[in-house]
């Protein structure tokens, strides 16, 4: 750990962290798009709260306008000023107003009005100060009749009430849009540091493990959430790594002692060639000798490269449809000599029909080494060798059964390990390497392999997935 690392964190840069973060972050983005949403919600409520308003006001001053046109109609204009002058001396925002065509003020309410605005008939919003010369100047929607006789007639509405709700819901919108900024960046704030502590306490595993404490796994919280999701994958990628250090451990250790003898054996013979007789025959048999020895160093080393390609999946653009059956049974014809000459019975069971994707060479391969070890170790038993490929469901079953004395159960999944060789098959040639070729066959063609009991001698079983015949 560096220095950088133990020395403590100041405030700010914690809250640099936070900010950084792409918890954060996202909480920042959906702040900023409630709150636009928010700011459009609140704009149309007060925009249609004033559209609505404003229709009233109209809706009133049609109705004033309608009943002074009565009184107008029924006692001429001396009857209007009347009714306005009544009118006006009553408490409200109704606002009325009759002048004379010089625009000189007869009768209303209303102390001062823009002179444009008695020359322009219609409705119009505009300032105007009421007749209790408070000298404050008001807004007003107003609608504008020219009588006989040149005189206007001035009939509005005070805009105050609207204005005073539209302070109301300003304010309730500055309000609640801090509000909501507020919880919003609390909320973001408490979001990202729930994601950031979990992070960091992940980031301090992982430096864990890259100093070399590889039994360090990362902690579940246990609700199942993405990091959750992606801490459980990589404890997985952990304990994968974890078994290809301990197999690439053991197969260094397999390696420093299962290869030690047939370099002994070279160097000895070598040394023999040197120090014994000097006539061709000797050394000729000398030399034939190291041959031997070093052509099996060689298979050794090319079985140790095809595992490792097989499990680095580097062939597997080579894959295609065949069928297993004619494979399996030309396997069992190159056998059957070997089998015949070692006392044993070599029976092949393996119709056409078998389509599986693979490729032929390897799958070869792997069946010819269990037949291999299956004469190798199940001649002891004098019985048969039984090859049989059959469709089962989805899948297609290859097995290989001897009849000689088999493999302890709880040995089972270790003899799929390079180099692992019993006690009990220690007299026989080989390196351990067969079923650890065949394993990574299967698994380069996503199949599986298990080992039985065939009572007596072994069983494997391996199974691969059924082509998918194409319609």
């Amino acid at each position: 750990m560096s220095a950088d690392d133990a020395a403590p964190e100041s405030a700010w840069a914690k809250l640099q962290k936070l900010f950084r973060t792409t918890a954060f972050k996202l909480s920042l983005a959906y702040l900023v798009i409630f709150a636009a949403c928010a700011v459009m919600a609140l704009g149309y409520v007060a925009w249609n709260a004033r559209r609505v308003l404003d229709d009233q006001i109209v809706s009133t001053i049609d109705a004033e306008i309608n009943g002074l046109s009565e009184q107008y109609n029924a006692g001429g204009l001396r009857r209007l000023i009347n009714v306005v002058e009544r009118r006006s001396r009553e408490p409200g925002a109704s606002l009325y107003l009759v002048t004379t065509a010089a625009g000189e003020h007869v009768v209303g309410n209303v102390a001062e009005v823009p002179a444009a605005i008695l020359s322009r008939p219609g409705q119009v919003e505009t300032a105007y100060a009421r007749g209790s010369t408070d000298g404050e100047v008001h807004r007003a929607i107003v609608r504008i009749f020219t009588l006989p006789g040149g005189f206007r007639l001035l009939v509005g509405r005070d805009t105050e009430e609207r204005d005073r709700l539209r302070g109301v819901i300003g304010r309730a919108f500055g309000s609640s849009l801090a509000v909501v900024v507020l919880l919003g960046v609390v909320g973001g704030w408490f979001v990202a540091s729930r994601v950031l502590a979990r992070v960091d306490a992940m980031t301090v595993t992982t430096r864990a493990i890259m100093a070399g404490n590889l039994g360090d796994r990362l902690r579940l919280a246990g609700n199942g959430d993405e990091l959750d999701r992606l801490a459980l994958n990589l404890n997985r990628m952990l304990e994968r790594i974890g078994e290809l250090m301990r197999g690439l451990r053991e197969v260094s250790d397999n390696i420093a002692h299962d290869l030690k003898t047939p370099l002994t054996r070279l160097r000895n013979r070598a040394e023999a060639a040197l120090a014994g007789s000097d006539s061709p025959e000797a050394l000729r048999a000398a030399l034939e000798g190291v041959i031997e020895e070093s052509d099996g160093l060689i298979r050794v080393f090319n079985a140790l490269l095809m595992i490792a390609r097989l499990e680095a999946d580097d062939r597997g653009a080579a894959l295609a449809p065949l069928d297993l059956g004619p494979v399996v049974r030309g396997v069992g014809e190159l056998y059957e000599a070997l089998a015949e000459e070692q006392g044993v019975s070599l029976t092949v069971s393996a119709p056409d029909g078998l389509g599986v994707t693979g490729n032929r060479e390897l799958i070869g391969q792997a069946l010819a080494n269990l037949i291999d070890n299956a004469i190798k170790y199940g001649r002891q038993g004098g019985g048969t060798i039984a090859v049989a490929a059959a469709r089962a469901g989805d899948a297609i079953r290859l097995s290989v059964a001897d009849s000689g004395p088999g493999i302890p159960e709880a040995e089972r999944g270790r003899v799929l390990d390079r180099f692992v060789r019993l006690e009990a098959a220690r007299s026989a040639p080989g390196f351990g390497l067969g079923l650890s070729l065949v394993n990574a066959v299967v698994r380069l063609h996503h199949g599986s392999l298990a080992l039985e009991d065939n009572a007596p001698g072994l069983r494997v079983v391996v199974t691969l997935p059924a082509r998918v015949e194409e319609t």
